[in-house]
């Protein structure tokens, strides 16, 4: 889904950080899918039960690891790590895959700009801000909020300040499905403006967290741009690699 720009700065900056290893993007990728198997939201262990048992066992589950806003307020030590454990479990199958493919796509070249310690402090101080801005948003409600969504949406964030010439390979309902490769300043600005939008329409029943996606999207650009602004180097956000000789694949 992404691909160098047309050259220019935007596709150097690309090459610049690939080939290098994520091991923190792909160690989340795995911790996220781990709880998921082995948990009872998949429905493939027998130790959950089925039935009554299973949907039992899947309530007590988001109770404990997911973030409800009116618990979370009443100032339970407990309840005050839940928008941390909250980033690690999802709600069904797609919540899931959907989750770990922006984060493969995404997560690998941001993590690599930024470092691995720093990317992992990121990822996981901005989920747990963007969760907790939902939680403030909606302090009342019993609603269990669970899933990876509002660090993966800081990932997307920084990722438009750090890579905005890098192509987003993207599909678009509205035009059938067309897949087009459009620059991340196009698609990304654009994917924050629908989750906006649907957020300012949205309630406090079961559903998308919107507003935990606009959150961590903010976040993630506004701590780019202080980083990158904080080195010095806001007009070059990354190096570019030294010419290759004529012959060599840069």
């Amino acid at each position: 889904m992404i691909g160098d720009g047309d050259g220019g700065w935007g596709a150097r900056a690309v090459r610049a950080v690939r080939g290098h290893p994520a091991p923190v993007t792909y160690g989340v990728m795995i911790l996220c899918c781990v709880v998921f198997v082995t948990g009872p939201v998949s429905g493939l262990s027998p130790a959950h039960g089925t039935g009554e048992r299973l949907l039992a066992a899947q309530e007590a589950h988001f109770a404990r690891w997911g973030v409800v806003p009116a618990e979370l307020f009443r100032g339970s030590p407990r309840a005050a790590l839940t928008p941390a454990t909250a980033l690690f479990v999802h709600g069904g199958w797609l919540h899931l895959l959907g989750n770990m493919l922006f984060l493969h796509v995404f997560g690998a070249m941001t993590e690599r700009r930024l470092g691995r310690l720093r990317f992992a402090l990121f990822y996981l101080g901005c989920g747990y801000l963007a969760l907790l801005a939902y939680a403030a948003a909606h302090a009342t409600s019993e609603q269990t909020l669970v899933g990876a969504s509002g660090a993966i949406s800081a990932v997307l964030g920084a990722f438009l300040y750090l890579f905005p010439g890098a192509r987003v390979t993207s599909l678009f309902p509205f035009l059938f499905f067309l897949p087009l490769r459009l620059p991340a300043w196009v698609v990304l600005p654009f994917w924050a403006a629908l989750q906006w939008l649907a957020a300012s329409r949205a309630g406090q029943g079961p559903g998308v967290a919107y507003l935990a996606h606009v959150a961590g999207f903010c976040l993630g650009f506004l701590y780019a741009w202080v980083r990158t602004a904080g080195s010095g180097r806001r007009a070059a956000r990354v190096k570019a690699p030294a010419t290759a000789p004529e012959g060599e694949d840069p």
